[in-house]
């Protein structure tokens, strides 16, 4: 992931892609990020060498998130709340064919807790790198998986078939019938094979109506995106609308103080002291703020992490990119050359951007102003990389999760009605010691 962050963002924002399970990210740490273009990486890693699985949401979904369970660096998931529907993620990495025993039953062991500690009712999508082939044909497994796969299964895909049965699952990949090209995940010299899949319950498999591999990407070198597409039934709930604030921050700065403090006196028809009705003085007060100083387009903010992005960046990553293709199409050494040059390129490139981008921005951090930017961009930098951004729901005695605004206060109510009318312990343990007559000493 070191550098392919921006990347990655731009490839799910044009192939318009909500929720994305990653592997092998190889970042250390147990944190979110923004990545740009509106989209945020959950992540987990011990390792900056090997291993390490994230999942990344776009904006959107960021703030419907209730909990995030880093199991390791193999196993992780999230759990949302969608109008209503609990949706659970998944990202996992299983060891690959040479691992030993041990490093593979502790996986599959991983995921099972994970699978077991979630309700019944409740959404799961499992999306992952299994390093196993589950095979073309579905004999005897018609419950778990279509017949659509890539050529034979080895011990490793039948782990996972064997996962699939264990907790009534279905893997999505093998249910849609795709050309060859469209099936295979991993690609790397001669070989074309399908080691990563999306699973998700039987039950749901029909709110599921499509899922293929993307071609045609350059964001990974070997491995290939499958996307699946998804539709949740859920209820309809009103859209907040996204409130514009007048920008009274700008009164800071003395011209534009001056102009307002002007403004004002000619809309109060030029008195010094306020008229006794506060109503219309305050209304009048927000008019001008909002003529002289401008209000905010309430879009979202440009992205801390990635503004070094620029148009060159992106012009060489669409090179890359469409040069990948061609190399898929015709696998020519002068293909392969031209697509690991632009690669180089577009590394080099990027670093120049980040560096001038630094640059500066250090300069600007020298100055008065700047150092407000430094307080900001720290306070920034804090909230993006907590999982949880808002509380919404909370948990029944049952601990299940209560999403509706009623069921939440008639909770809570509950609640303080338990806290403040029972009786306090301490007072019965006081109130059953006898006691005891004092007696004085005889010399």
């Amino acid at each position: 992931m070191t550098g392919k962050g921006r990347e990655l963002a731009d490839v799910m924002e044009r192939r318009k892609v909500d929720i994305l399970c990653v592997q092998e990210t190889r970042w250390k740490g147990s944190k979110a990020r923004s990545i740009g273009a509106g989209f945020k990486l959950f992540y987990y890693g011990v390792d900056s060498k090997r291993n390490g699985v994230g999942v990344v949401l776009k904006e959107e979904f960021v703030r419907n998130v209730l909990e995030v369970k880093r199991v390791s660096d193999r196993v992780m998931s999230l759990k949302l709340e969608i109008e209503g529907v609990m949706l659970n993620v998944v990202s996992g990495y299983a060891p690959q064919v040479g691992c030993e025993l041990e490093e593979k039953e502790r996986f599959w062991s991983e995921l099972d807790e994970v699978m077991e500690s979630i309700p019944t009712g409740e959404r799961v999508v499992i999306g992952a790198d299994f390093n196993g082939h589950v095979g073309e044909g579905n004999t005897g497994d018609e419950e778990v998986m279509g017949k659509f796969g890539v050529k034979e299964r080895n011990l490793e895909g039948q782990m996972v078939v064997d996962f699939a049965k264990r907790m009534d699952m279905g893997v999505v990949n093998t249910y849609f019938q795709k050309r060859e090209e469209h099936r295979v995940t991993y690609k790397s010299g001669g070989r074309r094979t399908q080691v990563d899949y999306i699973l998700c319950r039987r039950g749901n498999l029909k709110e599921i109506s499509d899922c293929k591999v993307v071609v045609g990407e350059s964001v990974a070198r070997q491995h290939r995106m499958v996307v699946c597409r998804m539709t949740l039934m859920v209820c309809k709930t009103k859209r907040s609308k996204i409130e514009k604030k007048t920008k009274w921050w700008k009164l800071k700065k003395e011209e534009c103080c001056e102009e307002f403090r002007q403004k004002l006196r000619q809309a109060l028809g030029g008195q010094v002291v306020l008229p006794d009705d506060w109503e219309t003085t305050a209304e009048v007060i927000r008019e001008t703020g909002r003529k002289v100083l401008g209000v905010s387009s309430g879009r979202r903010k440009e992205d801390k992490e990635t503004w070094w992005w620029n148009e060159e960046v992106q012009d060489s990553i669409q090179r890359k990119r469409l040069a990948k293709k061609k190399w898929d199409m015709d696998r020519t050494e002068e293909n392969r050359q031209e697509y690991k040059e632009l690669q180089r390129r577009v590394k080099r490139e990027v670093s120049k951007a980040k560096q001038k981008a630094y640059e500066e921005l250090y300069t600007r951090l020298d100055t008065r102003e700047g150092e407000k930017d430094l307080y900001r961009l720290a306070r920034q930098r804090d909230r993006d990389g907590k999982d949880v951004q808002q509380v919404k729901v909370i948990k029944d005695r049952d601990g299940r999760v209560l999403t509706s605004e009623e069921s939440v206060q008639r909770r809570w109510k509950e609640y303080f009605e338990e806290l403040m009318n029972e009786e306090n312990e301490r007072e019965k343990r006081v109130e059953g010691v006898n006691s005891v007559e004092q007696k004085g000493f005889r010399e």
